[in-house]
């Protein structure tokens, strides 16, 4: 199978889900040598070429998925600053091999659930608590089953129990790791079956 329908430079995650490997495994093929690959300076991100992966594909023999992100889990994040929306984005995808889309306000995160459909919304307090509360009610209201993860920092009890109140999911407090974003993110869709 040819991934010449995919952007010419392609994440651990995409490669993932053409594969139907963990992330991780590209990363330790990448790592080994037997794809070729590269991390991108200042980061443990890597990248594959398109022309690395057909190759790869061709000389291992590999069964490979039609790459697309049709049904897969996606992911919205939702933070006033946009850089670090998209490099949790990009993160994220990178490790979970979801689709990941920024929005930098909550009008725009609501608009985007209606044509990106997201299973999980992650908005940071940058939008304003009460933002990210009308949010997670409107969540909840519009039926479309998408869970609101909520990241901050000092929050009070009474600011948690509003959010909770209002249907966020999960609450990371400032500062977090990605592997614990990943790790309730998957716990929880594998809940919900």
């Amino acid at each position: 199978m040819s991934t010449s329908t995919l952007k010419s430079v392609l994440t651990t995650g995409e490669v993932a889900a053409i594969c139907n490997v963990a992330a991780r495994t590209v990363s330790k093929w990448i790592d080994s040598g037997r794809l070729a690959g590269y991390r991108i300076p200042g980061s443990r991100d890597r990248r594959v070429t398109r022309e690395a992966l057909d190759a790869f594909i061709r000389d291992t023999g590999i069964p490979t998925s039609a790459p697309t992100t049709e049904g897969a889990e996606r992911v919205l994040v939702a933070d006033a600053d946009r850089p670090t929306a998209e490099a949790l984005a990009s993160a994220l995808a990178s490790e979970t091999g979801r689709e990941v889309r920024v929005s930098t306000t909550a009008f725009d995160a609501g608009v985007s659930c209606a044509d990106f459909s997201p299973r999980w919304i992650i908005a940071d307090t940058s939008l304003g608590l009460g933002e990210v509360a009308g949010l997670a009610a409107w969540i909840r209201a519009s039926g479309s089953g998408a869970r609101l993860a909520v990241m901050g920092q000092g929050f009070t009890p009474q600011e948690e129990a509003s959010l909770r109140q209002a249907g966020a999911a999960a609450i990371f407090r400032k500062p977090f790791t990605l592997r614990q974003v990943v790790e309730v993110l998957t716990r929880r869709l594998a809940a919900a079956g």
